[in-house]
C-alpha cells in the first residue's frame, strides 16, 4: 500500500510539474496564433477601411451625379411646363380665333340672309342657293345690290302689266322713279301706280293722267302727284274715311247704348229749352201792364190782361191778384203754393238730363274694361304676333269711352246751364208777384196807431 502511494505521490508530483511547461507552450502557441489571426483581421480591416472608403467616394460621386441629373431634370421640367403654358396659351387663341370665326360666319350668313330678304322685298332675285359657298354668295347679293342701287337712282322705263283701278289688266309703260313710284301709260287708263302685292302695281285713283302722258313724251312737270312706296311685296288699300255709323258699331253694345242716351239727352234738352222760354218769356210785360192797373186800383183789368196772356209768370201774377183782398201773410203763403206748382213745369227732364250726363263716362269706363278684356282673352289665345287680332277689343275700348265723354261733358254743361235759366225764371216770377203785391199795398190807406192817453 505505502508503495502504491508513493507511485501515486510521484506520479502526482510528475504531473504537476508538467502542468506549468505545458501551459507555457501551449500559450505561446495560442499567442503566436493570435498575433497572427491579428495580423489577418488588421490586413482584412485595413482592405475594408480601403474598400470602404472607395465605396464612400463612389456613393458621393453617384450623389453627385444624381444631384447634377436631378437639377437637369428640374430645369427640363420648367422648361416643358414653360413650353405646355405656351402652348396653352396657344389653343386658347386658337380657340378664340375659331370663335370668332364661327361668330363671324353666322353674322356673314346673317347679313346675307338679310341682304337677300331685302332684295326679294324689292322683287330682286340675286340667284343665291344654300348650297353655295359663302364668297360666291356675297359676289352675287353685292352684284345684285349695285344693280338695285342703279335702277333706285335712276329714271327708267319697263314694258309691263298693271291693273286699272276696276281690277282689270292691261300692257302698257310703266315709268319707275326708282324704286319709291312709278307711273303708268297705256290705252285704257295711266297715272300714278301703287303696290298691288307680289311685284305688281295698279292705277291709283288720283287723277294724275296728265301727269304720266308727260313723263312718257320726255317732259318734267312743274309738281309730280306721287304714291310713294317702299316695296311691292304688299298690297295697298285705299283709304276709306270712317263713318260715324263705322265709329258706333266699334264700341259694341255699350256704344250704342251711349248714343240712345245721348240723343234722349238731346230730345230732352231741346223739349226743356221749349218749356222755359215759354214760362220766361213776357215776364217784364207782364209786370208793366199789371203794375199799370193796380196803381189806378184796376184789379179786375188786371187779371183779365193776366188770364189774356201765357206763360208761368202770368199764371203766378193771376194768382197773386186773385188773391190780393187777403193779409200779407195768407198772400205769401199763395205766392209760394203757386211758384211749387210751377216748379213741376220748370224742372221738367233737368234730373234726367243730369243722371245721363253722369252716367255716360261710366258707360264709357264700362266699355274700355271689356274692351281690354277682350284683348287679353286674344292675347291668351293667339298671342301678341298679330295686332289685327287686338284691334277690335282696343277699339271697344277707346271709342266708348270717347263716345261716353261726347255725350257727357255737353250734356252737363248744358243741364246746368237750363237749370240756372230755370232758377232765374223763378226767381223773376217771385219778383213779379211780390211786386204786384207791394204796389197793392202801397194803395192802401195807412192806419196809425195811437197810444191811449
Amino acid at each position: 500500500m505505502k508503495a502504491i502511494d508513493k507511485w501515486r505521490g510521484m506520479l502526482l508530483v510528475c504531473l504537476f510539474g508538467m502542468i506549468p511547461l505545458a501551459l507555457g507552450a501551449e500559450a505561446d502557441e495560442l499567442e503566436r496564433a493570435f498575433q497572427k489571426e491579428f495580423a489577418f483581421l488588421e490586413n482584412q480591416k485595413r482592405g475594408l477601411e480601403a474598400r470602404l472608403a472607395e465605396l464612400n467616394a463612389s456613393a458621393r460621386e453617384q450623389e453627385s451625379l444624381l444631384k447634377a441629373q436631378i437639377e437637369r431634370l428640374m430645369q427640363q421640367r420648367l422648361v416643358e411646363e414653360a413650353k405646355a403654358e405656351r402652348l396653352n396659351q396657344r389653343v386658347s387663341q386658337i380657340e378664340n380665333q375659331l370663335q370668332s370665326a364661327e361668330g363671324n360666319a353666322e353674322s356673314l350668313r346673317a347679313v346675307l340672309d338679310q341682304a337677300g330678304s331685302r332684295l326679294s322685298d324689292h322683287m330682286v332675285d340675286a340667284g343665291v342657293t344654300d348650297s353655295m359657298p359663302a364668297n360666291d354668295k356675297l359676289a352675287r347679293i353685292y352684284s345684285a345690290g349695285i344693280e338695285l342701287l342703279q335702277r333706285q337712282s335712276s329714271i327708267y322705263r319697263t314694258q309691263s302689266e298693271f291693273f286699272l283701278a276696276n281690277g282689270r289688266k292691261v300692257s302698257g309703260t310703266v315709268i319707275h322713279l326708282g324704286q319709291v313710284a312709278a307711273y303708268g301709260v297705256s290705252d285704257e287708263g295711266a297715272g300714278a301706280l301703287a303696290p298691288a302685292g307680289n311685284g305688281k302695281l295698279k292705277l291709283w285713283p288720283e287723277s294724275t293722267a296728265d301727269i304720266a302722258k308727260a313723263l312718257l313724251a320726255g317732259e318734267m312737270p312743274s309738281s309730280l302727284k306721287i304714291y310713294l312706296f317702299e316695296s311691292l311685296k304688299k298690297g295697298v288699300k285705299e283709304q276709306q274715311g270712317r263713318k260715324l255709323l263705322g265709329v258706333i258699331e266699334s264700341g259694341g253694345p255699350i256704344g250704342w247704348v251711349i248714343v240712345v242716351l245721348g240723343a234722349l239727352a238731346a230730345l230732352m234738352i231741346v223739349l226743356r229749352i221749349i218749356f222755359l222760354r215759354r214760362a220766361g218769356r213776357n215776364a217784364s210785360y207782364i209786370v208793366q201792364v199789371v203794375s199799370e192797373h193796380v196803381k189806378r186800383g184796376e184789379v179786375a183789368q188786371a187779371l183779365a190782361a193776366c188770364e189774356g196772356l201765357k206763360g208761368a209768370t202770368a199764371r203766378v201774377v193771376a194768382s197773386t191778384l186773385r188773391n190780393l183782398d187777403r193779409d200779407r201773410d195768407h198772400i205769401e203763403d199763395i205766392i209760394s203754393e203757386s211758384l211749387l206748382h210751377e216748379h213741376v213745369y220748370l224742372n221738367r227732364y233737368g234730373a234726367a238730363i243730369i243722371v245721363i250726363a253722369a252716367v255716360s263716362p261710366l258707360l264709357g269706363l264700362l266699355g274700355t274694361v271689356t274692351g281690354m278684356i277682350t284683348t287679353f282673352d286674344v292675347i291668351t289665345q293667339f298671342g301678341t304676333g298679330d295686332p289685327k287680332l287686338l284691334s277690335g277689343g282696343i277699339s271697344t275700348a277707346l271709342v266708348t269711352t270717347q263716345l261716353g265723354l261726347i255725350v257727357a261733358i255737353p250734356t252737363l254743361v248744358i243741364g246746368n246751364l237750363l237749370t240756372a235759366w230755370s232758377n232765374r225764371i223763378k226767381d223773376e216770377m217771385e219778383k213779379a208777384a211780390l211786386a204786384v203785391v207791394n204796389l197793392h199795398e202801397s194803395r192802401r190807406p195807412k192806419v196809425v196807431m195811437q197810444d191811449a192817453a
